[in-house]
């Protein structure tokens, strides 16, 4: 059966998602349109591309996450080079290998640029500090004169995964000058509403997969000192608008996955961690499914 899927944001413990796609795909489901955020991005794209649950899992385990802390060369300790990198280039890792690896994973399976895929098969977010607005991509790329499939697929998946002051931004040429884009989660890191929308008929059935509680089980953030401060401001931004958006009636179509004791950027996860998120994003949608009424 053909159905919609939309894939939150949540770092490392993207794996969850991984093990939630497997179940649905186990169930018989199939995805026409997929979209996502940061985390969700990747998975969002990698199924678009024709990739199993299986191959999703392989792949993503076996690349070398530490290898994704591509910091830039210095002379100067990186305890110390770190701050003039989040001051000067705006984050401490570039970025690059993640990109590098999308565009070798897709390339695999013929896409390139996002004329490559049917129409709106795939959209993800991302952030525009420069102007203040959210991006959805490819759509709105013609706002800054850029034809949307001409655009590379793992440019836009890089610029949905630029969490803030960890990655650095990309810049995006336009008309009207340079943006700085950031992680698409600052401003929806659940774009459920691409597809479902109140009083607007679905094409067909539309599951989401978010990574956090209900937001009616929302734990209460701890606020100690200036780097809890930063934490809950930014989990307060990511989650604000989509939380306003999610109804009573949008929850009976979104699998919340917990997955406690794991950092966004914890990118020195053990095989059997990894294995552990995969068997959690599974139990969750496998417990869910059973009860979809869609």
């Amino acid at each position: 059966m053909k159905i919609d899927g939309v894939f939150s944001g949540g770092g490392i413990r993207g794996f969850t998602l991984v093990g939630a796609y497997e179940e649905i795909e186990n169930r018989g489901f199939q995805f026409a349109r997929v979209a996502g955020t940061s985390a969700g991005s990747i998975v969002a794209a990698l199924i678009a591309a024709g990739y199993t649950s299986k191959e999703i899992y392989q792949l993503v385990n076996e690349f070398d996450l530490p290898k994704m802390l591509d910091t830039r060369k210095s002379i100067i300790p990186f305890p110390i080079a770190k701050w003039l990198l989040v001051y000067w280039r705006l984050g401490l890792y570039k970025g690059n290998e993640l990109e590098k690896w999308m565009k070798e994973k897709l390339e695999a399976k013929g896409l390139r640029t996002f004329s490559d895929l049917p129409p709106h098969a795939l959209r993800v977010i991302a952030s525009d500090l420069s102007k203040g607005q959210m991006i959805v991509l490819p759509d709105d790329l013609e706002k800054y004169g850029i034809p949307p499939g001409s655009f590379s697929i793992a440019k836009a998946i890089r610029m949905s995964c630029s969490i803030p002051y960890f990655f650095e931004p990309v810049k995006l040429r336009s008309l009207d000058g340079m943006s700085v884009i950031v992680d698409g989660g600052v401003l929806s890191n659940f774009p459920m509403w691409l597809f479902d929308k109140d009083n607007v008929k679905k094409i067909r059935p539309v599951l989401g997969i978010k990574l956090s509680p209900s937001e009616y089980e929302h734990e209460k953030h701890k606020i100690k000192n200036g780097i809890q401060l930063f934490g809950a401001l930014f989990e307060t931004m990511k989650d604000a608008h989509d939380q306003r958006y999610i109804s009573k009636k949008h929850v009976e179509n979104i699998i919340f996955i917990t997955a406690e004791g794991v950092s966004l950027t914890e990118f020195n996860l053990t095989e059997e961690k990894k294995r552990e998120l995969f068997e959690i994003g599974r139990e969750h949608a496998k417990k869910f499914l059973n009860n979809w009424s869609y």
